[in-house]
């Protein structure tokens, strides 16, 4: 980790070595200022290359680690002053360019050169103080190395890697059974799907101390494999992969000798010779390597062996299973044991030798331990061991009451294996595993937000190309599939990871990594702390237990550089008294989350001195919902990456100068549409904008302050959601076009919201040019169109979307007929609701032109060569109070026509005078629910066993009339959930909030 502080640090040392010539002819102080970095450089440069040795080192040698930390002490306080240093001259420059476009006279703009200049010279003299203190403390450091012999041996120390051989006891082993049946059948099974080949790989994968190994061992040992396979062969792979070893460990095996052969081709063809005809197994213990030439030739080899052989491979790293040539289906994730499990290996260590009374005295204690293991074998082994030798309680107390990571048992023999995770990490993916030392246990992360904060640190440099949130989504990807975090949960949208945790063993080793540096503190955890402490931390997470101000002492922490406040347990107005001292006192922060818990009170205003924050690149306010206005000094926070405003839904007003914050990437601003009453006309500066959820529109006839469509033309960059409000009052359809939608390749998501506050009832022409003018991308994923007033939506794109894959229409009263919508292949989600207007449905909605219809019958074509929404799997109609008639299809064109040949689950909710289903809904053999509620006609046609289609749709598996399960089949309803069958429509406004629209002034 230091030698990524290291880098950064060298690479902006470099850019301020480049003094302008006219500073350095005038200002003294600038030539010392280039003398001091260009030794400051030298020094890191020279304890640059020692870095690696030294990371190696730290896990043994304590007095390397505390070398380590002095020197990213120094290197995150050089960081700091030349944060300062940059930042300094981009708002000179912002300030400078405004002067140039503002029509000064001539004398003011001399005076303001003539400021301009003397506080340049000003920012090298203080530079330059600085810099020359702090390498003072840098050749301390550098002298300091010579004492722990960097890089005197030949090459640089790894750790240690453990050698593992076929045997086990299993009487040791606690828990796996049903792992082991599975793991047995996939090695023994006759059905291997592997296309025919003799030889089938299977990859074990978890993360280290999980119990691969001796899972591994215990299937190679049962009873079954032994008689399935001809030969038996396990070999301790680990790191690096040597093709030549590994070979000869074969053909050793086979010949129950030692093998004196070189040269690899003749080993080879031996082996192969060995195998042919043969079933064999072999076991490859512990594979790391990511090179998959150095398999490929063995692998080849060994494919002259019989039908049904096995190659098990146990690894970290999914990768690595991908590499080796496992198949998807043949990939064994290996998980934690049961608590009873961890429980029952832990206490069969630490009970050895006791007596009855003694395990039982000592056993609610223990229970609690095993909880810290979470289930991991190694820790409940290791902590085992350390409690046969305690033997009272107060002992056992005090094992549960510390930080596994404070043990020095877990150090010595727990946290090893983690370690050569670790090593084996690239140095950009050392820092972002540690930093995640700084939230709580057993918390669960966004991991969007997760590649937020680390591109808040500047750990997400990857080539210069490349999208700073493209490299966090590759350094998650590398860190999930290296086994480092675990409990996935993915977006409903796109399958995506969206939410994961880090098991508390992997926590408790990253904390070990950054002790001091980052920290969990309770609101009142400061009174015992050391001045070291205070002037060690750099990455905090506040837990505040008691809705209190925070606490003084946390003022002299100012070289934080992370303050995470959580305030799950209470609001955040308490802080509102602490925080222009906060912020008049920790300016080195680059990250600050303030954010608060859905309901209660919260902040109402941020301080002023919130434009002290200079480093700032993250502010979470996310659920302040009193807050009703940022100070402008927020827009003087030009390193500004992320700001997050979601469900600060009090907020009346953006900043004005909010084009200043140039390098803001994020704009989060959900949930504020109902209070913003504009944007401001600044938000088309902000051309690095990648994400906007929430563009409230304006007609400029109408506030000449505010920002119109067309400003959405300069972000060309937007990605993801886009919610654009307030379109009920634009008219101006050229300046829709200015927003160039169809332009920003990254938009996946868009809502296009129509209502106004002067209410719907009229008609509005405006909205079906407007619609036509704001044509989306081509990969657009999910559109909903809500409030809008032409009889018609047709726009001439809409068909063109052909990944569109869900959509809503909502609210639109004055609709009286549905669009084509059955010509979209990739459909898959609708809703349709409050269409006041709509009375009936008919051949329209599938897309279906009559003249094709006749063409088709009139052709040799094989029946349904026409297919009207291919993919759509849920549909869904709400509040369609005049709807009275789905129009069935004559048989002829039911024959010729496949309609939704993949739909899942129907809803019909208040259609009152809705009258029946047509035939090719409730024929549909797809269908898995259909569910019914206030539509008491339709209800009554599919009463069941009365019901006058009854029979015609009891073969449908759940059906829900009026709340009622009447029909339910359990494996469906667990299959097709109603949960998991719900469209799209929640991200609609409810009845009373878009009603609540039209209030606001």
């Amino acid at each position: 980790m230091a030698k990524l502080i290291v880098s950064a640090v060298l690479e902006k040392l470099g850019s301020l070595i480049m003094i302008p010539e006219e500073i350095k002819h005038k200002v003294r102080v600038a030539l010392v200022l280039e003398e001091e970095i260009q030794k400051m450089a030298a020094n890191f440069q020279d304890i640059q290359s020692l870095l690696q040795d030294a990371e190696a080192k730290q896990l043994k040698d304590a007095n390397v680690r505390n070398w380590l930390k002095k020197l990213k002490d120094v290197a995150y306080d050089v960081d700091d002053v030349l944060d300062e240093w940059n930042t300094a001259k981009l708002q000179s420059q912002l300030e400078k360019e405004q002067k140039e476009v503002e029509d000064f006279p001539l004398l003011k703009k001399i005076r303001y050169s003539i400021s301009f200049f003397t506080s340049r010279s000003f920012l090298y003299y203080n530079v330059a103080s600085k810099i020359k203190d702090l390498n003072k403390r840098l050749e301390c450091i550098d002298t300091d190395k010579d004492r722990y012999k960097f890089g005197l041996e030949k090459e640089v120390e790894e750790p240690e890697r453990q050698i593992t051989s076929s045997f086990i006891d299993e009487e040791e082993v606690y828990g796996r059974c049903q792992e082991k049946t599975i793991l047995v059948n996939m090695l023994v099974g006759e059905n291997s799907n592997g296309g025919g080949s003799s030889l089938q790989i299977i990859s074990l994968v978890g993360m280290g101390g999980i119990g691969k190994t001796t899972l591994a061992q215990l299937v190679y040992n049962h009873n079954e494999v032994e008689c399935y396979f001809d030969k038996r062969i396990w070999i301790c792979v680990s790191d690096p992969f040597d093709e030549i070893r590994i070979a000869k460990e074969i053909l050793e095996a086979f010949k129950g000798e030692a093998v004196n052969l070189v040269g690899k081709n003749y080993i080879l063809q031996q082996i192969r010779s060995h195998v042919l005809g043969k079933k064999i197994l072999l076991v490859l213990d512990d594979v790391w390597t990511e090179d998959a030439t150095k398999w490929e030739q063995l692998k080849i080899s060994l494919k002259y062996c019989s039908h049904g052989s096995r190659v098990l491979i146990t690894t970290r790293k999914e990768r690595v299973a991908i590499i080796m040539g496992t198949t998807t289906a043949k990939v064994f994730s290996l998980h934690a044991l049961s608590q009873e499990e961890c429980w029952s290996l832990l206490s069969h260590r630490a009970f050895h030798g006791r007596t009855r009374d003694e395990c039982d005295n000592l056993a609610d204690i223990g229970r609690k331990i095993a909880e810290k293991c979470q289930g991991l074998p190694l820790a409940a082994k290791i902590l085992g061991g350390l409690l046969r030798f305690k033997r009272t309680r107060e002992q056992w107390q005090s094992i549960l009451d510390s930080e596994i990571w404070s043990l020095e048992e877990a150090e010595r023999d727990l946290f090893p294996p983690l370690f050569l995770s670790y090593y084996e990490l690239p140095w950009a993916l050392k820092q972002c595993f540690s930093y995640c030392s700084v939230f709580p246990k057993d918390k669960i992360l966004n991991k969007d937000e997760l590649i937020k904060l680390w591109m808040a640190q500047d750990y997400l440099k990857g080539v210069q190309c490349e999208e700073m949130e493209t490299v966090g989504e590759e350094y998650f990807d590398e860190l999930m599939m290296r086994s480092f975090f675990h409990d996935f949960k993915r977006s409903e949208l796109h399958s995506g990871i969206k939410e994961f945790k880090m098991h508390d063993i992997v926590h408790d080793f990253a904390q070990l990594l950054m002790e001091a540096e980052c920290l969990m503190l309770l609101n009142d955890g400061f009174e015992e702390q050391s001045i070291d402490f205070f002037e060690k931390a750099r990455h905090v997470t506040l837990i505040r237990k008691e809705a209190v101000p925070i606490v003084p002492q946390i003022y002299h922490l100012k070289k934080l550089r992370s303050l995470l406040i959580d305030s799950s347990n209470h609001d955040t107005s308490s802080l509102s008294t602490s925080l222009p001292v906060l912020f008049d006192q920790l300016t080195c922060l680059r990250t600050l989350d303030l954010s608060n818990s859905l309901f209660g009170n919260s902040i109402e205003e941020l301080p002023d001195q919130t434009g002290n924050l200079v480093h700032l690149r993250y502010l979470n306010l996310k659920q302040n919902r009193k807050l009703k206005k940022l100070p402008e000094s927020v827009c003087g926070l030009c390193n500004l990456q992320a700001l997050n405003l979601t469900w600060c839904d009090s907020l009346k007003e953006l900043p004005f100068g909010i084009g200043k914050l140039i390098n803001l990437r994020h704009l989060e601003n959900e949930q504020t549409e109902l209070s913003l009453r504009a944007m401001p006309k600044g938000i088309g500066r902000l051309t690095n904008l990648r994400t906007l959820k929430v563009f409230v529109a304006m007609d400029g006839g109408i506030n000449k302050e505010a920002s119109t469509l067309g400003d959405l033309g300069n972000l060309m960059h937007l990605q993801g959601h886009l919610k654009i409000s307030g379109l009920g009052v634009v008219c101006d359809v050229a300046e829709a076009k200015k927003a160039e939608l169809q332009n920003k390749k990254g938009l996946r998501n868009l809502i296009l919201d129509f209502t106004n506050s002067k209410g719907l009832m009229s008609e509005r022409k405006e909205d079906e040019r407007l619609l036509e003018a704001l044509q989306p991308p081509p990969c657009l994923e999910k559109l909903e169109i809500w409030g809008y007033s032409s009889p018609t939506i047709v726009p001439n794109w809409m068909m063109g979307l052909a990944k569109l894959r869900h959509l809503s229409l909502g609210f639109c009263f004055h609709l009286n007929i549905l669009p084509p919508l059955g010509k979209l292949p990739s459909l898959e989600s609708l809703y349709i609701g409050e269409m006041r207007s709509l009375e009936k449905v008919g051949i329209e909605f599938l897309g279906v032109e009559k003249e094709e219809i006749s063409a088709l019958s009139a052709s040799s074509e094989s029946p349904s060569s026409i297919i009207a929404f291919p993919s759509l799997k849920h549909l869904e109609f709400r509040d369609m109070e005049e709807w009275g008639y789905w129009i069935p299809l004559t048989s002829k064109e039911e024959e010729l026509i496949s309609i939704m040949p993949r739909l899942c689950s129907l809803t019909i909710d208040s259609c009152p005078k809705l009258s029946a289903l047509p035939c090719y809904i409730v024929k549909n053999t797809s269908l898995k629910q259909l569910d019914i509620s206030q539509s008491p006609i339709l209800s009554e046609r599919c009463r069941k066993e009365t019901g006058e289609d009854w029979l015609k749709i009891s073969h449908i598996p759940s059906i829900i009339i009026d709340g009622l399960c009447v029909q339910v089949n359990c494996f469906s309803t667990e299959e097709f959930g109603v949960l998991q069958l719900q469209p799209l429509h929640s991200s609609l406004l409810s009845s009373n909030d878009f009603h609540k629209a039209f209030q606001q002034d």
